[in-house]
């Protein structure tokens, strides 16, 4: 590991000292824990580790933000990559001006978020590692294997435990709608825990079955253990089958999903 920093270190002193980019986003140690920092200089790269899984995707679209003109460089894994991608397609960051720095993930960490693509598109730091279908993990297939009521009896169980912290889509880097459907009467009750079946976690996995880069980030935060990154890879299977669509594969590739009014308008229906 200490030889994947340095490389690191080696690549983001590079940036710096060419200035190329202002500064560099990436993970630190400071104060007996991990969080992500803003490298400026390379007297600064000391700290500077790759452990753990850290979701930077945010953070850039809130530096692109607060610094229009500025050229941030950052450390990406492959759902990071992704994650900017499908981002930038809805105008959130700017990917001109971004210069990624790809980390490969391991093998461990490939099969544990069950990732078809552990690795950005340039690896710039570690060794691809074969991907893993979400249907080779024991739990999904177990699912997969289940009728139909079973399954829906499953996820019954699972979403009766829900407190609608909203923890899931605040820590999702593709939940970027400024009003969120789920804060809408109409579709969730306000005041009722937990929420009434299917109509807060199914709604949220329709909106995101195309922007979800299966960075597992929505199971991390849920702080009573629903395995959504077992829907969620359900989901992002079914779309791939489906449509042969993959997100954030290429930032030119529109979703099948999407649609307006201007390309789709609504028909008028004469009496």
């Amino acid at each position: 590991m200490q030889d994947l920093v340095q490389k690191v270190c080696d690549i983001v002193g590079q940036l710096l000292a060419s200035g190329q980019v202002d500064s560099v986003l990436g993970l630190c140690e400071q104060h007996g824990g991990v969080g992500p920092c803003l490298f400026q200089s390379e007297d600064d790269l000391a700290t500077l580790v790759l452990e753990p899984k850290y979701n930077l995707a945010d953070i850039c679209k809130l530096i692109q933000t607060r610094f229009p003109d500025g050229r941030l460089g950052v450390v990406v894994r492959g759902c990071d990559e992704r994650a900017l991608i499908e981002m930038s397609k809805r105008e959130q960051v700017d990917l001109d001006r971004l210069a990624l720095i790809g980390l490969a993930c391991t093998e461990a960490q490939a099969i544990e978020c069950r990732c078809r693509h552990p690795y950005p598109q340039r690896i710039d730091v570690g060794e691809k590692v074969e991907g893993v279908a979400p249907t080779v993990d024991e739990n999904v297939r177990q699912l997969l294997e289940q009728s139909f009521d079973e399954r829906m009896a499953f996820w019954h169980r699972e979403f009766s435990k829900c407190i609608k912290c909203y923890g899931c889509r605040n820590a999702c880097p593709v939940c970027i709608c400024d009003e969120c459907i789920l804060e809408d009467e109409l579709w969730v009750q306000p005041g009722v825990v937990p929420p009434d079946y299917a109509s807060f976690q199914f709604i949220r996995a329709y909106h995101i079955s195309d922007k979800c880069i299966g960075c597992g980030e929505c199971e991390a935060a849920c702080p009573v253990d629903i395995p959504l990154t077992r829907l969620y890879a359900l989901v992002r299977e079914t779309v791939k089958a489906l449509f042969d669509y993959e997100a954030g594969a290429d930032v030119a590739e529109p979703s099948p999903l999407a649609t307006t009014l201007e390309e789709t308008p609504i028909l008028e229906v004469s009496e």
